[in-house]
């Protein structure tokens, strides 16, 4: 008899999504995550739940399902998304800018038909001097622009979303989980080997199905089953890489071209800007996936032609994710088509193992629902799938962030912060202020985060270490690097795991030397000088000067290669 009815791994959002929607339905559920939630494309992504415009002429039913689906994760997820307003600027180049200015009004008037499906407001045309009046910083001369929306959202808040459902409704789930190996019986696949990457225990888990959920991993999982699937669960890995700045640029998402044609954005996202985005074929260490130099550049130049503000706004970090997507040889990156495939193993020798390719951000519930569709009939499951209607935790009611600032004592951005990222669950962090008020105490005066909500991330939301922190709360993600509150959370979480100050130093210096790395690619000598000084100063007290010296270097020569 088996242990579960499902083991699902990967906790992106596809995994974490049909976690929860088995769990829902009935199902005993266990979920593996190498790593954290939202470790990968996930939690690295441009942050939105975007219609996906740019598929609407060769595949217009992934725009239909993303429109489809953004709509529906803001019903049960409104405290986790925000509106974006995009402004597309057309620059004054004789007649061809004529043409074209009307070109993207009509394919943006098509697009229109898709905005009721996720709350959009109708684009409009703007005039040269109705463009400059919303965004004054604009270079260049324009015929004129146009003007749609998107929805922003937290990436590694969704899956987070989804695997705290998943385990209130009986689900286990497991991150920092590695699966070494798949289990075999008469053919089939039965079950998981899996190993703790903190502890290095190991156990054996057995299932009537299995889902690899792996995004870019997924022909490599696949490879486990010691079966010729990993071929048909075969991706083009596209990296991304976005560029963060300290502050917002301006009021809307920028729309521009880069030195080779292909569309990127500058964009405000919440209290910082962001430009995305690459999309390269990527051959490199899945684990280790980092922006450069080049890639960084790419970016900065083609957004400065259009935006030159950014050459006064200071880079504070680099986020870099891998697209899972769906196999084709010969077609350019940008070319690829972004719809998603469920590939049942049983054609390859190894019955009861699934794959999930493909897919975005915006249309993960629907792919999701599709795979826990199949596992139903396949294990006789009757309860239809009902994630599009039940809120996610937190979304619930709605939170008056003002209110909330005054019943707990808080300024208002940490009240806004907490509302937006907890929803109506904040009641948790507020009963924790109630039993101790020293734990108002803001610990990343950056984003803002207090003592409370650090300690409700390791407690309540399994945040193992400062990284775990950093993708539950965004500490460490705003200008300080870290720097002003990484000491901190990691005595916090060492405090609540009872670990020894050593791990606390140790977790603290993990955890600089990364954000270092992010911000290493983005700057020139005497910056990278400058950053080394400070982060030896931050970090020198958990580790020997040689080591420091030795993990300094190494990020410096990963930028230089």
């Amino acid at each position: 008899m088996s242990d579960f009815d499902v083991i699902v791994i990967g906790g992106g959002v596809n995994g974490t999504g049909v976690a929860r929607d088995c769990a829902l339905r009935g199902m005993k559920v266990l979920l593996f995550e190498k790593h954290d939630w939202g470790f990968g494309a996930s939690g690295n992504s441009s942050g939105m739940i975007h219609g996906g415009a740019r598929y609407l002429t060769d595949t217009p039913d992934v725009t239909r399902l993303a429109c489809q689906d953004s709509g529906y994760i803001q019903r049960i997820a409104p405290h986790l998304v925000f509106r974006i307003p995009f402004l597309f600027p057309i620059p004054a180049r004789g007649l061809a800018s004529r043409v074209a200015l009307a070109a993207v009004d009509a394919f943006f008037a098509f697009y229109d038909r898709y905005q009721p499906l996720k709350g959009g407001k109708p684009h409009n045309l703007l005039s040269d001097h109705e463009a400059r009046a919303l965004e004054p910083g604009l270079a260049g001369d324009l015929r004129g622009a146009i003007t749609f929306d998107e929805w922003g959202i937290d990436g590694a808040r969704l899956c987070l979303a989804n695997v705290l459902d998943a385990e209130a409704h009986g689900a286990t789930c497991r991150a920092h989980h590695e699966v070494i190996s798949l289990l075999r019986e008469n053919d089939a696949v039965t079950g998981v080997i899996a190993r703790d990457r903190e502890t290095g225990a190991r156990f054996t888990a057995t299932a009537k199905r299995v889902v690899n959920a792996t995004g870019a991993w997924a022909p490599i999982t696949a490879a486990l089953a010691s079966a010729p699937s990993s071929e048909r669960a075969k991706v083009r890995p596209g990296k991304g890489i976005h560029v963060v700045f300290d502050r917002r640029i301006g009021n809307y998402a920028i729309v521009c071209k880069a030195i080779d044609g292909r569309q990127i954005f500058s964009m405000p996202w919440q209290n910082v800007s962001c430009l995305g985005t690459t999309d390269d074929d990527y051959y490199g260490d899945l684990d280790h996936v980092r922006a450069t130099t080049d890639e960084v550049r790419y970016l900065v130049e083609g957004v400065a032609r259009v935006v030159p503000a950014v050459a006064n706004a200071r880079v504070i970090g680099t986020t870099a994710g891998v697209r899972p997507t769906l196999y084709e040889y010969g077609p350019s990156e940008d070319d690829l088509s972004r719809e998603h495939a469920i590939v049942d193993h049983t054609k390859d020798g190894a019955p009861g193992l699934y794959s999930m390719i493909g897919g975005k951000l915006a249309s993960y519930r629907i792919f999701a629902e599709e795979m826990t569709d199949q596992l139903a009939r396949d294990l006789d499951v009757r309860a239809r799938g009902r994630t599009h209607e039940l809120p996610l935790p937190g979304g619930e009611a709605p939170v008056d962030a003002l209110a909330l600032a005054e019943s707990l004592k808080l300024p208002e951005p940490a009240a806004r912060r907490l509302a937006y990222r907890h929803g109506a669950r904040v009641s948790a962090i507020g009963a924790r202020l109630a039993r101790d008020r020293d734990e108002r105490a803001v610990v990343c005066p950056c984003e803002p985060v207090i003592e409370a909500e650090v300690r409700h991330a390791v407690v309540v939301e399994g945040a193992r270490d400062v990284a775990d922190v950093a993708r539950r709360t965004r500490l460490g993600l705003g200008t300080c690097g870290g720097m002003r509150c990484a000491h901190r959370c990691a005595q916090i979480v060492s405090e609540e795991r009872a670990l020894p100050p050593s791990a606390a130093h140790r977790m603290a210096a993990e955890f600089l030397i990364d954000r270092y790395r992010t911000r290493v690619v983005a700057l020139d000598g005497a910056q990278v000088r400058q950053e080394e000084l400070a982060i030896a100063r931050h970090v020198a007290a958990g580790m020997s000067p040689e080591l420091l010296l030795e993990e300094v270097r190494a990020a410096r020569h990963e930028d230089e290669t």
